[in-house]
């Protein structure tokens, strides 16, 4: 199953403390889903505010890419620029 980690604070605020999960999810947007429905708020949260780090490659939008069954997923914060 692939495993969802972060290394940012917030997250907690979400999920009650817990900063590594599982999730049964295979692309991007599926994983969007379950965090909402695991943890209220936490989808939404990440899709907005959330670069995703998938096998060491970093996507900033990527809700139509694969996740892979022992994919390693890992949360921060998006980088701003300007």
């Amino acid at each position: 199953m692939p495993r969802v980690t972060s290394i940012s604070g917030r997250i907690a605020d979400f999920t009650g403390g817990v900063s590594a999960f599982e999730v049964e999810a295979r692309t991007v947007r599926a994983l969007m889903r379950e965090l909402e429905a695991r943890f209220p708020g936490l989808g939404d949260f990440v899709e907005d505010q959330m670069a995703l780090v998938i096998d060491g490659e970093i996507f900033q939008d990527a809700l139509g890419v694969e996740i892979g069954a022992d994919s390693e997923i890992v949360l921060i914060p998006k980088i701003a620029g300007g």
